[in-house]
């Protein structure tokens, strides 16, 4: 079922974290959080909207993590009612696509309720100070796009206006994707 997330909440504080990573590590806020602000992604496996767009993903990741913004990805996907998001998965999936930025677990789902997280992918992209700044859409391109397609990067250029100023676009398309699925 497609879900679009509410549009941000401006100034509202990261709420802190600490999962366990594809890598075996345990990551949280502060290690994650960039110089130039922070970007926090719910995303899966199995999601379409994710598989679609994962190499825009990493891509615009790639671009965000060097300009100073720490980026991280969380699964928060039962993965009892939907296996393809288990653990074991998420390592290769990680490992599949080159993913720069951490992969975390979120296996009680407590971290996606308390960022109130919608669908997969759902962006959060805040300030320096952890305040959020940014809950959109990837880019214009949708289910269909690709890397070499022209393609609005709305999480790029929020992010860079985030980095530049403190501050978020007062204008936001909303995130589309799966449901996150709960316990």
């Amino acid at each position: 079922m497609a879900v679009s997330p509410p549009v941000c909440s401006f100034g509202w504080k990261a709420p802190e974290f600490e999962l366990t990573a594809t890598t075996g590590k345990k990551v949280n806020l502060n290690q994650v959080k960039g110089s130039n602000g922070t970007l926090i992604m719910f995303i899966c496996n199995h999601c379409p909207y994710v598989t679609s767009a994962i190499d825009r993903i990493v891509f615009d990741a790639t671009e965000l993590m060097d300009m100073g913004i720490g980026v991280v990805s969380i699964c928060s996907n039962d993965a009892i009612t939907y296996p393809d998001d288990s653990f074991h998965k998420m390592i290769a999936f990680a490992r599949d696509n080159n993913f720069p930025f951490s992969y975390l677990h979120d296996e009680n789902q407590e971290i996606a309720k308390s960022y109130d997280a919608e669908c997969t992918p759902d962006f959060f992209g805040f300030n320096s100070n952890l305040e959020l700044q940014y809950r959109g859409r990837l880019d214009s391109s949708g289910r269909m796009g690709s890397l070499t397609q022209p393609r609005t990067r709305d999480l790029v250029n929020a992010m860079k206006e985030i980095a530049d100023s403190g501050n978020g676009p007062k204008d936001q398309i909303p995130s589309m994707g799966c449901s996150i699925k709960w316990k």
